[in-house]
């Protein structure tokens, strides 16, 4: 087993075509051809505690939530406790990774376990109550990132289709050779030196066609269209190209909506996070900004970490109370403005807890591998 295969299972579980574009996600440090010969450790932020840790127990790699690389770096020396652990970590032949939003945004990552705190489901990996992403989100699917459509004469559309499938398209999942034909009529009129197959040059013809749409992915649609012009019967074939967007699924994406069954007040919200988020022993504090007299909600935004962006999308969607790690006092504010309660429980908060559940997801599809959860990464702020 190789990093490369870490990689793998890592996008298997959130693929990085969910992350914010904004964001640095993916193999930070590394060879994706180092074997995987020693344990795996995974931390929120790689400090240089974490990275002393890594190298006492021989880590291959580091999975760091939070990307370590975040502004290009204009120097690599022992200048800056970063530039140290990147340092190390090179040194040591240890690679790192960071999934930070695409493991946010994935299905039943880290966003939908904090909702199961939030919603009182005692059940992992179960949520109590209707949930779905606040900004819906679709990974894009390799085979069908484009739609070719071209009209063809009924006798030739067989062949035709056999030939785009050889070179690539109409692949939808477990199936091939996928197509569309409807039929309508075509219409020309030949110039000077044309030489079509049906009718003749200067004058208006009429042929009963098929439309035959197939999809291909983006890198092999040289290859079909190419195809296509060979084995279409027509000295010039028409040819429409339609890029795809992916498709939107409601349970992946930016931050999530839940609606309760039962109105929930807001003080037991608080105890629940509060009970949920509590890692060794420590128990994270709970800030509420109430609205008015605001004192139950059943409609509640959850984002893990720093929410603020999708704070106007929560109340958007009729949320009562927004739930998150932390805001600017302006941000919570103009929540309040809006008529939505904010419950601030501190960034990494919010976050930490997940990693254990994170490290079952993985052992799941690398059997064998050590995966260990950092001890000497912690919140860097205590309450006094």
């Amino acid at each position: 087993m190789i990093v490369q295969d870490l990689i793998n299972a890592l996008q298997s579980i959130a693929p990085l075509q969910l992350a914010e574009p904004w964001d640095k996600v993916g193999l930070q440090v590394g060879r994706p051809s180092r074997p995987v010969d020693g344990p795996v450790l995974l931390t929120i932020d790689l400090t240089e505690a974490v990275i002393a840790e890594a190298i006492a127990m021989k880590a291959v790699a580091i999975i760091s939530y939070h990307p370590t690389v975040w502004e290009p770096l204009k120097r690599l020396t022992d200048a800056t406790p970063k530039e140290r652990a990147i340092t190390r970590a090179i040194r040591e032949d240890i690679a790192i990774y960071s999934p930070h939003t695409s493991l946010d945004n994935a299905q039943g990552c880290m966003t939908d376990w904090l909702c199961e705190g939030v919603s009182g489901s005692s059940r992992p990996g179960h949520i109590a109550g209707d949930c779905r992403a606040l900004a819906a989100r679709g990974v894009p699917r390799p085979t069908q990132e484009c739609k070719v459509v071209t009209f063809v004469p009924e006798a030739s559309i067989d062949k035709l289709r056999q030939a785009l499938a050889t070179a690539g398209a109409g692949l939808i999942g477990n199936y091939s050779v996928c197509s569309f034909a409807v039929p309508g009529a075509g219409t020309f009129l030949g110039g000077a030196g044309s030489s079509p197959v049906v009718g003749r040059a200067g004058r208006i013809e009429q042929v009963p066609e098929l439309r035959l749409e197939m999809v291909c992915s983006r890198a092999g649609l040289p290859l079909v269209l190419a195809t296509l012009r060979e084995f279409h019967p027509y000295e010039e074939p028409a040819v429409d190209v339609y890029e795809l967007v992916p498709q939107m699924q409601r349970s992946m994406g930016a931050g999530r909506r839940i609606v309760l069954d039962q109105p929930v007040s807001l003080e037991e919200l608080a105890g629940r996070l509060k009970s949920f988020l509590t890692c060794g022993g420590r128990a994270p504090t709970i800030h509420l900004a109430r609205c008015g007299s605001m004192s139950s909600v059943t409609h509640i935004g959850i984002v893990c970490g720093s929410g603020s962006e999708q704070a106007g999308i929560a109340r958007d969607e009729g949320c009562e109370l927004f739930i998150t790690g932390e805001m600017k006092h302006h941000e919570v504010l103009a929540a309040l403005d809006r008529g939505m309660s904010v419950m601030l429980a501190g960034h990494t908060n919010t976050e930490r807890g997940y990693l254990p559940r994170l490290a079952e997801q993985l052992l799941v599809r690398l059997p064998g591998v050590n995966v260990v959860v950092s001890a000497a990464d912690a919140d860097p702020l205590t309450a006094m």
